[in-house]
Formats: structure tokens, C-alpha cells, sequence
């Protein structure tokens, strides 16, 4: 049996086909990420796929937050939650594992 070809990503390891996401492909971009995703990031992955869906565009920090504490509550919508599910940039990271392109004003 033949190993599934990998999907294309960009420079930065973003998806370039959002098509070819799926829960298998976030847990390996965690994995090189060096996340193992426990159901507190999947609770963020998916809000941020459905903050992409309704947006079409995925969230930046603040918009990240706002929209956490609206949906998951006042201590989920706080960078220093975000920061240790997803450290460095959080908002730039659970979009890259969500199979989303990089957030605007993200370097």
C-alpha cells in the first residue's frame, strides 16, 4: 500500500488546497508544530474554522479572543489561555493546524 501523497503547503507550512484539510492532517501539522492536541485545541481549531466560514478570512489575535470569549466563555477569551495551547502566535497557529490560510497582520 502506497503512502497518501502530502498535500501542498506554502513557505510557512500553511495549506494551499483548504479542500485537503481533515482531523488526521491537524493532528500531524501539530505534531510538527510540537502540539499534541488534547480537546481543549480542538475546541479552538474548530471555533477558528467556523469563525472562517462565516468570515471567509481567519481570525487575527484580537478578533481571536473576542470571538472566544463570546462562544467558549470569559477565561477561554484570553491570550494568555490562547498562548498556552498555542504558543508564539496563537491566532497564526491554530489556523495553520485549522487547514486555514495565515491570518491578516500576522508576521
Amino acid at each position: 500500500m502506497a503512502d497518501k501523497p502530502s498535500p501542498a503547503v506554502d513557505a510557512e507550512g500553511f495549506l494551499c488546497d483548504l479542500g485537503a484539510w481533515s482531523p488526521e492532517m491537524a493532528r500531524d501539522i501539530a505534531a510538527r508544530e510540537k502540539i499534541s492536541l488534547t480537546p481543549a485545541h480542538w475546541e479552538i481549531i474548530d471555533l477558528v474554522r467556523r469563525y472562517y466560514q462565516r468570515y471567509d478570512s481567519a481570525p487575527s489575535m484580537r478578533p481571536l479572543v473576542k470571538c472566544c470569549a463570546s462562544e467558549l466563555g470569559a477565561d477561554k477569551g484570553k491570550s494568555l489561555y490562547l498562548l498556552s495551547l498555542f504558543p508564539g502566535s496563537p491566532a497564526k497557529l491554530a489556523s495553520k493546524i485549522a487547514g486555514l490560510p495565515k491570518p491578516p497582520n500576522c508576521l
